[in-house]
């Protein structure tokens, strides 16, 4: 490596983030920010790193994709027999971060998290593209393999399986929904001196505050 990375740095000049111009639900923000994400970010703008905990207490992180979000929270489709899956039927909540560069803005969401329905599973799953249907059957995620030909002997197997007809959806296979009780809104500003805006449930309602860098 020829370069020292404790000389990187970004000087950071983004919008500001006024507590007093804020919506009263951070849902309202969260949705403002991720169109203008989807308008400038590019393919990436769903990305959002996913972190659970496992029985001993250990964290674990991974970018999973955002699929749906509203009043009721947000959500990501993964095989309950994963890893994720089976951390988060051990101990039901997650934290989410969105970092999107372009807009220098950051998010975190904190929650607990629940199985969405079997019908919205169904119908997202139907949505996807048949090789993306496929591959919810053909991968065992998270489990040893040893090579890529076993994989593509279990891609010929389902391809065979499902000629000419729908593919039904897996039934280890489903959506997550993270139901939040914590956003913060982060917006870089020089200086290091950011923006950054909490909001917290409190019953039915958030109380938001805003939060030194």
């Amino acid at each position: 490596m020829t370069t020292d990375i404790a000389d990187v740095r970004r000087n950071y000049s983004g919008d500001h983030l006024d507590i007093r111009n804020s919506p009263d639900s951070p849902v309202t923000l969260f949705e403002d920010w991720l169109a203008q994400a989807l308008e400038q970010e590019n393919d990436d703008a769903n990305a959002m790193t996913l972190a659970t905990v496992d029985s001993l207490g250990m964290p674990h992180a991974r970018i999973v994709l955002l699929k749906g979000v509203d009043e009721h929270g947000l959500v990501f489709y993964t095989s309950y027999q994963s890893h994720k899956g089976a951390e988060l039927a051990n101990v039901p909540h997650a934290a989410l971060v969105f970092w999107w560069p372009v807009l220098q803005r950051q998010v975190r969401i904190e929650g607990r998290v629940v199985q969405v329905e079997d019908g919205e599973s169904d119908r997202y799953f139907q949505s996807r593209p048949r090789a993306s249907q496929l591959s919810a059957w053909i991968s065992q995620q998270g489990v040893e393999i040893p090579d890529r030909e076993w994989l593509e002997e279990r891609r010929h197997r389902f391809e065979q399986l499902y000629t000419d007809q729908s593919i039904d959806r897996p039934p280890h296979w489903g959506g997550y929904r993270v139901v939040p009780e914590v956003f913060e809104f982060w917006q870089g500003q020089s200086d290091r001196l950011h923006d950054r805006l909490r909001y917290r449930r409190h019953d039915n309602d958030w109380i938001k505050v805003r939060l030194a860098p």
